[in-house]
């Protein structure tokens, strides 16, 4: 089992990370969240490897097509090899999922751009999201592995399938994997990561929380979108096993179409293989 902590340096593994956030220019988008995080594990041909990561679009809700420009443009300003969707996509009214994806395409990245499903994606949403991504290139990750290459050397991108149910989907694709690699999981929610057995993970990327939509002090929100309250409500956390855990803000609203101190973001990770 592999136990990483950014906070403890081995001679074997070093993770380390920091942050930061800057307000975004960009219309729909409330800041750029920037992560650097160290490991040992990271190829040298991907250090400064850059994810650009976004999720929880509920298009069209106070995400709307006004605001969705100013996401392209913050997305295409992040310069990142490779895009990572982390579901969600659909608004409770409705939205256009290929007019959200058409518009997603416009980010170009060496990569390419990949996604998982959230748990909005039901019925007719599923579907709509389905095609939407087929037409538009999207690959879509339902407990499968790919791998990305530089050469000889290579990252997997795992992603999850549908976290909530456990019962199908609890056994992560991670355990097949080595702990030699470094493996970057896609996953809709953050509980996921602490419900499961998720070894071989190096930094795991989820959405969902919304940041609880209103949140004081950036640590406490009324809303309840995780099982573990505010453990996981926003930022850079860690799993019982040590295992670093980013969850994003995401673009749109769920429930009520309001935030407070909770602002949409898009987030862009830039992967180093020495300490700082």
């Amino acid at each position: 089992m592999k136990s990483i902590s950014i906070l403890i340096i081995t001679a074997c593994l070093a993770l380390t990370s920091c942050a930061t956030a800057s307000f975004s220019k960009y219309k729909g988008v409330g800041r750029i969240k920037r992560y650097e995080i160290y490991s040992e594990q990271v190829p040298d041909s991907f250090n400064g490897f850059r994810i650009a990561f976004a999720s929880d679009f509920h298009y069209e809700s106070r995400f709307d097509a006004k605001r969705l420009h100013g996401a392209i443009r913050a997305l295409q300003a992040a310069d990142a090899d490779v895009l990572l969707l982390g579901g969600d996509y659909r608004g409770r009214e409705g939205g256009d999922m290929e007019e959200l994806f058409s518009a997603l395409a416009q980010v170009k990245t060496r990569f390419g751009t990949y996604a998982v499903m959230g748990n909005h994606e039901r019925g007719e949403s599923d579907t709509l999201v389905r095609r939407a991504m087929a037409h538009t290139g999207v690959r879509l990750l339902e407990h499968k592995t790919d791998t990305l290459w530089k050469g000889n050397e290579y990252i997997l991108i795992c992603g999850i399938r549908n976290p909530f149910d456990l019962k199908r989907n609890g056994v992560s694709p991670t355990l097949a994997l080595r702990a030699e690699d470094f493996v970057v999981m896609l996953v809709h929610t953050p509980d996921y990561v602490e419900d499961t057995d998720v070894s071989n993970t190096d930094l795991a990327l989820a959405g969902h929380t919304h940041g609880g939509q209103v949140s004081l002090f950036r640590r406490w929100s009324p809303a309840h979108f995780s099982k573990y309250g505010n453990r996981f409500l926003t930022g850079l956390k860690h799993n019982s096993q040590g295992i670093p855990l980013i969850i994003t803000n995401g673009l749109g609203t769920s429930r009520k179409d309001i935030r407070l101190f909770t602002p949409s973001e898009v987030v862009v990770v830039e992967l180093k293989n020495a300490a700082p």
